[in-house]
């Protein structure tokens, strides 16, 4: 999986979400595809981690540039 790309493994992840929630999947093959679904949001969640933290590193060589949580943002969304 190290050669897979994020929106390759985050479009498995989605396929694999929609096919448990229909629930018409014996128990052995749910199993199976929740234990790749796992590896997966690993996968993805490193990912997203590795390009925080470029980010960061690429932001914190420009003092005039600096990170901002969403979550910070006013409602309206001017934020």
């Amino acid at each position: 999986m190290a050669k897979e790309k994020f929106e390759d493994a985050l479009q498995k992840l989605e396929d694999i979400v929609r096919k448990l929630e229909t629930g018409d999947m014996p128990l052995e093959e749910a199993m199976k595809s929740f234990e790749e679904g796992v590896k997966l949001v690993r996968f993805c969640s490193a990912k997203l981690e590795e390009t925080q933290r470029r980010v960061e590193m690429l932001l914190g060589k420009e003092d005039s540039l600096r990170t901002k949580c969403f979550q910070e943002e006013d409602s309206d969304g001017k934020g």
